[in-house]
């Protein structure tokens, strides 16, 4: 059984500029062959991948030509509101649709055949359509400018897509505008006018209650009061002269029965009786003095009393005198009437003989006892005349009084319909205002004078495509070729651990050298081995080259449009 063999780790030494230059002459072909595959496979990838045209239009945000403190627009939206609202519209799937499928332009043909309608949607939404705002000067954040950009490996449809689109964006902008000045000018018209029902209803109510409430309205109340107050006035100064007609009445009536009473008296002794044969008057003289008195006394008192009240002291006292006279005269013709009971009856013969100042007291009391009563007949009229009069002032008191009344009442409706009517009216001529700004911001539309999109540039028409970058995948193909290459060799040469020359002998034998033998190989296997290496060569190249070749024949002439 052979003995274990014992082995020595030895670290390698550092490769110096020699060293590579070795490693560069050993592993030449493998450097050089993956750089030729990634330059013919990245040149091969760059002529089959197809061009892509980018047509750019840019679209321009133009303020108002007017100054919005004159005319105030109606669009409730801001531009780069309406332009998301926009984008959205033209990016629907309805919109790119009709794009995709419009004759004169029939776009994705090939991809149609293999995805559908929906991916190619997506895919042209989201990869061939670019629409990007440019900022303001001055670092604002709200756009002044957006691009509209889409890339189609046709340069004449990505041209005629991008104007398509830019059109869209005008005539959408236009048509949303003039849309929502419509709709405001129609829709405030349409307040308006439901406004003006709303005060004409409210116009007719209130006219109605005023009529139905003439004489009571809120504004009438201090003309009530006062009018009630001068029909009280009225009734109270009525009532005094009623009661002065009353008093009138009263005394005439007294006056009456006063002259009724000395009428009978002056009746009764119309004739005096005379003795005949020398005899003394029968009737006493002094009781016609006495009626005298008393008639005199009753007229005075009467005209006392139309002065003055019937408690005054004067009327009072002459009162008290002529209940003494009355009382006097009584007792005369008490005594008269005893002293005829008590005369002889055989006396002498007596003679009856006219008194004629009794007959004319009758006449004088006569005539004003009739006087009286005529003066009590106009006094009974006069009063029937006030008491109609106060009745009459009575029912118009009445009448104000429940017109006052009630107006505390009638004044919260009257109030509730003049308040709705004066805001009816206050949201009329609001909305009558704001029609008149609707309609001249609408014509400030119709002239396309507002805010508006404008075509800072067209639609470019691209004549070389934007991708692919053909030298700079060829270069990049080369280098990570040469990385693939540089890779290889690097393992290989880590992998070999033989002694490539004099340097690895000295450092790892630690040993002199004397002089080298240089390596003897057969000539004819030399010979074979370079026959085969360039033959490799030159197919790889031969392929390569024809691989290039077809695909730039293929980009140039086997694509279709």
């Amino acid at each position: 059984m052979a003995a274990p063999q014992n082995f020595v780790t030895v670290t390698r030494r550092p490769p110096d500029v020699e060293d590579y230059i070795d490693m560069f002459r050993r592993y030449r072909s493998w450097l050089i062959g993956p750089m030729f595959g990634g330059l013919v496979v990245a040149v091969v990838v760059a002529f089959l991948w197809p061009d892509t045209y980018v047509s750019q239009a840019i679209l321009r945000i133009t303020p108002q030509q007017i100054s919005a403190s004159l005319v105030p627009t109606v669009v409730n939206m801001q531009m780069q509101q309406r332009l998301l609202q926009m984008q959205q519209e033209i990016l629907s799937r309805g919109s790119l649709q009709e794009l995709i499928q419009r004759p004169a332009l029939d776009l994705y043909r090939k991809e149609l055949q293999r995805y559908p309608m929906e991916d190619v949607i997506q895919d042209m939404r989201l990869k061939s359509i670019r629409i990007l705002p440019i900022e303001a000067p001055g670092g604002g954040r709200n756009a002044s400018a957006f691009t509209i950009s889409f890339s189609y490996s046709n340069r004449f449809k990505a041209h005629a897509v991008v104007q398509e689109l830019v059109t869209k964006f005008t005539e959408s902008n236009a048509r949303v505008q003039k849309d929502q000045a419509n709709v405001t000018s129609q829709f405030l018209g349409d307040e308006m006018k439901q406004a003006k029902e709303r005060v004409d209803t409210l116009e007719q109510a209130l006219t109605k209650f005023k009529m139905e409430n003439m004489g009571r309205l809120p504004e009438q109340f201090q003309a009530n009061v006062a009018q009630l107050n001068t029909y009280q006035l009225m009734v109270s100064q009525a009532n005094e002269g009623l009661s002065r007609l009353q008093q009138q009445k009263l005394q005439i009536e007294t006056q009456i029965q006063n002259n009724n009473t000395n009428l009978n008296y002056y009746s009764s002794i119309l004739e005096d009786q005379v003795a005949v044969g020398g005899q003394v008057q029968v009737r006493n003289e002094t009781l016609n003095q006495l009626n005298q008195r008393i008639m005199n006394l009753q007229s005075e008192i009467a005209a006392l009393t139309e002065q003055l009240t019937p408690n005054h002291p004067t009327i009072k006292a002459r009162m008290g005198s002529l209940a003494a006279l009355e009382k006097r005269r009584l007792d005369i013709e008490k005594e008269d009437m005893e002293r005829q009971a008590a005369a002889p009856a055989a006396g002498p013969s007596i003679k009856r003989i006219p008194n004629q100042q009794a007959l004319k007291a009758v006449q004088d009391l006569t005539a004003s006892n009739n006087l009286l009563k005529t003066e009590m007949q106009n006094l009974s009229v006069q009063m029937n005349e006030k008491l109609k009069q106060m009745q009459e002032l009575t029912r118009t008191i009445a009448n104000y009084q429940s017109r006052v009344e009630g107006s505390p009442q009638l004044e919260g409706r009257y109030l509730g319909l003049a308040r709705d009517l004066a805001v009816a009216k206050q949201s009329y001529e609001d909305f009558q205002r704001k029609n008149q700004v609707s309609d001249t911001a609408r014509n400030l539309e119709d002239r396309r004078i507002g805010e508006n999109l404008e075509v800072l540039d067209p639609a470019s028409d691209p004549q070389s495509p934007s991708e692919p970058n053909r030298p700079q995948m060829a270069a990049i193909g080369t280098g990570i070729g040469l990385m693939l290459g540089i890779v290889l060799a690097g393992a290989k040469e880590m992998k070999d651990t033989s002694l490539k020359n004099l340097k690895d002998i000295r450092a790892y034998t630690n040993l002199p050298v004397l002089s080298s033998i240089p390596l003897l190989e057969n000539a004819l296997l030399v010979r074979r081995k370079r026959r085969i290496l360039w033959l490799a060569w030159s197919s790889a190249i031969i392929i390569g080259s024809i691989a290039m070749s077809a695909a730039a024949y293929y980009h140039n002439y086997g694509q279709g449009t």
